[in-house]
C-alpha cells in the first residue's frame, strides 16, 4: 500500500472515531458521568499516551518562549473549550444533529480567518456562510420547544456549535505553529496545558461517580472516546496532514455525518426527519461554497 493510500486510510478511520464517539458518550454521559468527568478522563489519558509517545519518538526543536503563550490560548480553544463544550452537547442532543453540526466547524473557521487574518470574504464564501448557518438554525430550532427533552437536545446542539467554534479558534491560532514544531510536539503541550484547567474542573464530578456500577461495557464506551475517538484519531489526522496537506485532509471532514448518521440509525435507531435532510444539504451545501477551491 502506498503512503498516499495509507493516508487516505486513517483521515477515514480518524473521521470514523470522530463521527462515531457520540454513539459511546451517550451510552455514559450525563446517565453515570457527568460531561465534565468524561472530558477530565478523556483529557488525562490521552494526553498522558501522548507524552509518552513523545518520550519515544523526541523532537530536537525547541519550542521559543513566546510560542509557549500562543500553544496556551491554543490550548484554552482546543482543548478546555472545544473538548469540554463538544463532550457536553454529545450527552445531551442527538446523535445526528451532533454529527450534522460540527460541519460548522468549516464555516465557523472561514468567518474566524476573515476576522482575524484578514481573508477576503467572496460572494461564494458569503452564500456559504448563510446557507450553511441557516442549516445550523434549522437543526437547533426545528424541535418541539414544549417538552422538556427537547430543551435539554437544543442546548445540546449549542453546546455543539460552541465546541465547533472552539476548535476553529484552535485551527487559527495554531496555524503558524504547524510550520515551526512537529504535530505531536504541539499535541503534548496543547493537551497538557488543557488539562490543567479541565481535570480540576472535572475533579469534583470524578469524585462522585459511581464507579461500581460502571460494567465492562461502560468502560469499553469510555475506552472508545479516550483511545479511539482521541488518541488514534488525533495520531491518523497528523499522519494524513503530513502525507495528504491540510487542505485534503479537513475535506474528508464530511464522512464524519456520515458515519455518525449511520451508527445512529443502526444502533440507537434514530429516525431520519424531512428537517434533517433539508438542514444536512444547506450544511454540507454551504461548507462547499464557503470553502470553493476557486476562492
Amino acid at each position: 500500500m502506498s503512503e498516499r493510500a495509507k493516508a487516505i486510510t486513517g483521515v477515514l478511520i480518524a473521521n470514523f472515531f470522530f463521527g462515531t464517539s457520540v454513539i459511546a458518550v451517550k451510552q455514559v454521559s450525563p446517565a453515570l458521568l457527568h460531561p465534565m468527568a468524561l472530558t477530565s478522563i478523556r483529557i488525562f489519558f490521552a494526553g498522558s499516551l501522548f507524552w509518552i509517545l513523545y518520550l519515544f519518538n523526541p523532537v530536537a526543536t525547541r519550542i521559543t518562549a513566546k510560542d509557549y503563550l500562543r500553544l496556551f490560548f491554543c490550548a484554552m480553544a482546543g482543548i478546555a473549550l472545544n473538548q469540554s463544550f463538544s463532550i457536553t452537547g454529545m450527552s445531551l442532543t442527538s446523535p445526528i444533529h451532533a454529527a450534522l453540526l460540527i460541519l460548522t466547524t468549516p464555516i465557523t473557521i472561514t468567518i474566524l480567518a476573515a476576522i482575524f487574518l484578514h481573508e477576503s470574504l467572496t460572494l461564494s464564501k458569503v452564500l456559504g456562510l448563510l446557507l450553511g448557518i441557516s442549516g445550523g438554525c434549522i437543526l437547533v430550532f426545528s424541535r418541539n420547544i414544549a417538552s422538556t427533552a427537547a430543551g435539554d437536545e437544543m442546548l445540546g446542539d449549542l453546546f455543539v456549535i460552541g465546541g465547533a467554534i472552539g476548535y476553529s479558534t484552535y485551527v487559527i491560532l495554531i496555524k503558524p505553529l504547524m510550520a515551526k514544531y512537529q504535530p505531536l510536539q504541539l499535541l503534548q503541550w496543547v493537551f497538557f496545558m488543557g488539562g490543567w484547567v479541565i481535570i480540576p474542573l472535572g475533579w469534583p464530578h470524578l469524585k462522585v461517580v459511581p464507579w461500581q456500577t460502571l460494567s465492562l461495557f461502560h468502560w469499553c464506551c469510555i475506552s472508545y472516546v479516550v483511545l479511539g475517538a482521541t488518541f488514534f484519531a488525533y495520531l491518523f489526522m497528523n499522519y494524513a496532514i503530513r502525507i495528504l496537506g491540510a487542505a485534503t485532509t479537513g475535506a474528508f471532514i464530511f464522512s464524519q455525518p456520515f458515519f455518525g448518521t449511520v451508527a445512529a440509525i443502526l444502533i440507537l435507531h434514530e429516525a431520519i426527519t424531512p428537517a434533517k435532510i433539508v438542514a444536512a444539504a444547506c450544511i454540507i451545501g454551504g461548507v462547499l461554497l464557503a470553502n470553493n477551491k476557486k476562492n
